[in-house]
């Protein structure tokens, strides 16, 4: 029999179950005659890829804007058998791709109960399970590990030390009587403990030179030294790491002949469509309801996020990342429901005011070339108008606005803020014809979405600013807001 049934929702379902099922082979013998056979970690992650392909499952599951670039680069380096660097910059999903490999694991495998460092039992490599081998023969106790514990994540530091990622003596194995010289007074650092399984090293320049030696012969000969010990495990596991590009971190650098030892690089990048960007906000931003954010409102930050990645002032080597455009879209969330609280709307619903609440939340986490940083916030601001130009043509630019331009040519005016109620915006606008057809065009998604006011205050602000920024309105600001005249 294979090592174990396929998982019944494709490689993200590999959270922790609550028990071993029931039937397993609980000794070595049991396990031979149940027809058991042993597959290295490379083939058990390179014959579940093309299974979950041929299938058609997710292979990455919660990975936006990849599948043409990064993914099929990565997919190919795991068939290989290649252990993998991933590439980029900050904030590009590296770790999220990195933490959805266990789910092409096998869901349970054998190991000799008891190891620390996973032994299949058909294989024992560590001293311990070698002797346990030896002496209790086909009734070596199996136990059964699920691969959501077969993934180890170390974030590299430059304090990370050798014996914490290889091993060291334990102090306390010598204190009962053992000898120095004796393997078993070893403590197994992170790396083997790993064996069988994944192991992932995050913002490996940050690690030491000394340190990133130690990891030579892992990659190498798949085996470890301890202080001068002669002892070498014939570890079996997938290395991955992931790193920021050297010619921006100053921390550090991949050392030459540890980059060499990796089977591949694979350079990952920020989402280039909107539709990607908007997705990752979905999944990632905690919004205090689905329904706060309409979509155009989204794709505005998604289009600002864009903007501000390729402006010429803004320093490329550090990038923009999803941590960015999360917060900006929370913040003006944030923003509807203290307008809620402050008016009694029923239903929180972010609108174009809220836009420029989000500028002094994200401004730290934009690093702008030299010289560019006193003038900061201003480009951002014009950014963002301009992204909320750019979805107001999209969205509403091929409409005929004239029946709400029209309200405004015998010197009505409508006041706007973060603290104007839908209602109260509604009513200065008064009845307008075709308000059916804006939201149909600029909300498209919001068939469940944002009750009535909230998503039509949402969508006549977005044609009130778009207007205002194609100059066809006026626009009186103050610190409360703004008022729109002809």
């Amino acid at each position: 029999m294979s090592d174990v049934a396929p998982p019944t929702n494709g490689p993200s379902s590999y959270g922790s179950p609550t028990a071993v099922p029931h039937g397993r082979p609980r000794t070595l013998d049991a396990l031979r005659a149940s027809g058991h056979v042993r597959r290295p970690v490379a083939a058990e992650v390179r014959e579940n890829l093309v299974r979950h392909t041929a299938e058609g499952t997710p292979r990455f599951p919660g990975v936006h804007g990849f599948d043409d670039t990064v993914l099929p680069a990565l997919e190919r380096a795991l068939l290989a058998g290649h252990d993998v660097v991933l590439l980029g910059e900050r904030g590009q999903g590296k770790s999220r791709l990195l933490r959805s490999l266990p789910g092409l694991l096998d869901e349970w495998i054998p190991v000799v109960e008891g190891c620390p460092v996973n032994d299949h039992p058909y294989a024992p490599v560590c001293p311990p399970c070698l002797h346990r081998a030896e002496t209790e023969g086909g009734e070596l106790p199996v136990g059964w590990l699920h691969r959501s514990r077969r993934f180890t994540e170390k974030l590299a530091t430059p304090d990370t030390g050798v014996a914490e990622l290889v091993g060291d003596v334990d102090p306390v194995r010598l204190a009962e009587g053992r000898s120095l010289g004796d393997p078993e007074t070893l403590h197994h650092g992170l790396v083997p403990r790993a064996n069988r399984g994944v192991f992932c090293l995050n913002e490996l320049p940050d690690l030491a030179p000394r340190v990133q030696v130690a990891l030579f012969d892992v990659l190498e000969e798949r085996g470890v030294q301890v202080r001068g010990y002669d002892l070498r495990l014939d570890l079996d596991l997938l290395l991955v790491a992931s790193a920021n590009p050297e010619d921006y971190t100053s921390r550090g650098r991949i050392v030459t002949p540890l980059k060499d030892r990796f089977g591949s690089q694979v350079r990952t990048h920020y989402p280039v469509r909107d539709a990607d960007e908007i997705a990752l906000i979905r999944q990632e931003a905690d919004l205090p309801d689905s329904t706060s954010v309409p979509g155009h409102l989204l794709a505005a930050v998604a289009r600002f996020t864009h903007l501000v990645r390729r402006h010429k002032k803004v320093d490329p080597r550090s990038g923009v990342s999803v941590r960015f455009s999360v917060p900006a879209a929370e913040t003006r969330a944030a923003s509807a429901l203290r307008r809620a609280a402050v008016t009694g709307e029923e239903a929180p619903v972010a609108r174009v005011c809220d836009l420029p609440s989000v500028v002094e939340p994200v401004l730290g986490k934009v690093e702008f070339e030299l010289g560019a940083e006193e003038e900061g916030a201003d480009l951002l601001h014009a950014l963002l108008r301009r992204a909320v130009s750019e979805v107001y043509r999209e969205r509403l630019g091929h409409l005929d606005l004239e029946p709400l331009t029209s309200r405004f040519t015998g010197g009505a005016t409508v006041e706007s803020g973060d603290l104007v109620g839908a209602g109260a915006l509604l009513e200065a606008v008064g009845h307008i014809q075709g308000l059916a057809t804006m939201i149909e065009a600029a909300a498209p998604e919001a068939e469940d979405g944002p009750p009535w006011p909230g998503l039509a205050a949402a969508v006549v602000e977005l044609a009130l600013e778009g207007l205002y920024l194609e100059r066809r309105l006026s626009k009186d600001t103050h610190p409360e807001g703004g008022t729109y005249r002809f």
